[in-house]
């Protein structure tokens, strides 16, 4: 089942949702490492790299996953009225921060005017570029929204386990298993 239905994730939604959640602690886990690497560290070039380039490819994916949420059904919501409505916003904020996460990452990348080799596979260009402290800015902008980031993601991840273990819905089950959840619906 690709596409997703009333009642369920399809397996585009559930692959852009586990691949993303991967990117982003493995980005959060390098991002921070890469804070305390010194000029003769052998990853202190090659991190950012892999850094930018999974990011750009993130951003990439996640650009896909919004116009592909927006085409799709989305599955109803388990729950209170309460819970449904917190976690609707709870998901707008998680796109937002993670847009401003990766552009801000962006900005960081470009400040100099030089594009983002992205694995060495192409280039994204550096469209805007040269602003008064644009690097530092950015790069505060980066740091903080990474954190709030983090902290939503773990919000997000509790309450799925919150539904699963304590309220028995199929929140967390229809997001592994559109097959499964779709037979037992």
């Amino acid at each position: 089942m690709w596409r997703n239905t009333q009642r369920t994730w399809g397996l585009v939604s559930i692959l852009f949702h586990w691949l993303s959640a991967i990117a982003i602690i493995g980005l959060f886990i390098l991002g921070w490492w890469m804070t305390g690497l010194g000029y003769y560290d052998s990853w202190y070039n090659l991190g950012p790299w892999v850094h930018r380039s999974i990011g750009m490819l993130l951003l990439i994916a996640t650009v896909a996953r919004i116009a592909w949420r927006l085409l799709q059904p989305t599955p109803a919501g388990e729950g209170s009225r309460f819970e449904v409505l917190a976690a609707h916003l709870g998901h707008i904020a998680l796109y937002i921060v993670l847009l401003l996460v990766m552009l801000s990452g962006y900005m960081i990348s470009t400040a100099n005017g030089r594009g983002i080799s992205i694995f060495g596979w192409f280039d994204v260009p550096a469209l805007l570029h040269g602003l008064p402290n644009q690097a530092s800015i950015a790069g505060d902008i980066h740091w903080y929204s990474a954190l709030t980031l983090v902290v939503l993601a773990v919000g997000h991840a509790l309450a799925a386990f919150k539904h699963h273990w304590i309220d028995r819905h199929a929140t967390l089950v229809r997001m592994v298993n559109p097959v499964r959840r779709s037979e037992h619906s």
